[in-house]
Formats: C-alpha cells, structure tokens, sequence
C-alpha cells in the first residue's frame, strides 16, 4: 500500500497543491493480496514460460488448469480459457484489447529476441517511446493478449 511519509489520520486531506512523497508500507501488504492480472489462455504452459522468460518471472504455484507467476510484487495467473474455438495457425493482428499488462524488463532490444523466441512479439524500436522515466513498446504474448515492455530511460 503506498502512503505518505509523514503519518496522517485515514480522515486527513492533502490540500491541493501539496505535493507528497510516496512510500511502500511493507506492513500493509502483509495483510493484503499481492496485485495480480489473470489473462485467459488455451495453451497455460506455453504462455507461462512466455512470461517467465520475457520478465523473468517466478513460477510460485499452479497445475493443470493454471500457472502463477510473479514479479517484485506484482503476479500474473495465466488460467486455462473454457470454451471458445482454439486460436488458428496464424495469429490476428493484436493492437488494442481492455486490458494491457506492463512488465519491466532490464532492455527492450533484449526482451524483443525473447518474445520472438518464445512465440510472442514486440514491435520494432521504431514503436518505442518514452514517459515518466521509462521507454516502453507494445507487442502480444503467443495468444494475442496485449502487453507492454518498459526499461528504465536514461
């Protein structure tokens, strides 16, 4: 949970205008979940180890149906899709969808091989761009689900 770094009351109000820095309250998060997305997929196995090599995300629990993944408290459960059609030989154009994962990782030229590698892709650097402190680029994981790379800028 973040909070400021001066202790305020849960009714106290930042006036507008007054800027706050932000810290990570370790003693708030040991009694709530760790933050995580669950993407949908037909193949578990073959999207988790996408993740798991892209991030360098941890493997923490699962079976057959699901995988659990996680990343600097952040995790990703990657769970067996019900129903629907089984995605085709070639994969549609992935652009936009409601959701987006952004997961950190140490280079975007690196983490682009990886994907490629792994089923998946990150656009080219021409895509890349850059805001509050990081240089990001969309691509999609081997199913289509939406994601995005960030590396620190600078």
């Amino acid at each position: 949970m973040l909070g400021d770094v001066t202790s305020r009351g849960a009714g106290d109000v930042c006036p507008i205008g007054e800027r706050r820095a932000l810290v990570y309250d370790r003693r708030m998060s040991e009694s709530r979940p760790v933050p995580s997305v669950v993407v949908f997929v037909h193949d578990v196995e073959r999207v988790s180890a996408f993740y798991e090599g892209l991030a360098g995300m941890r493997r923490v629990s699962g079976d057959r149906s699901h995988t659990v993944l996680e990343i600097d408290g952040f995790q990703i459960v990657v769970h067996q899709l019900r129903g629907g059609p089984a995605p085709g030989g070639a994969v549609e154009a992935c652009e936009d969808s409601y959701l987006k994962v952004c997961l950190p990782v140490d280079r975007i030229a690196a983490a682009r091989e990886r994907a490629a590698a792994l089923g998946g892709f990150v656009k080219p650097p021409k895509a890349e761009w850059e805001a509050r402190g990081f240089r990001a680029c969309d691509g999609h994981d081997p199913e289509c689900n939406v994601i995005q790379v960030r590396e620190s800028a600078g």
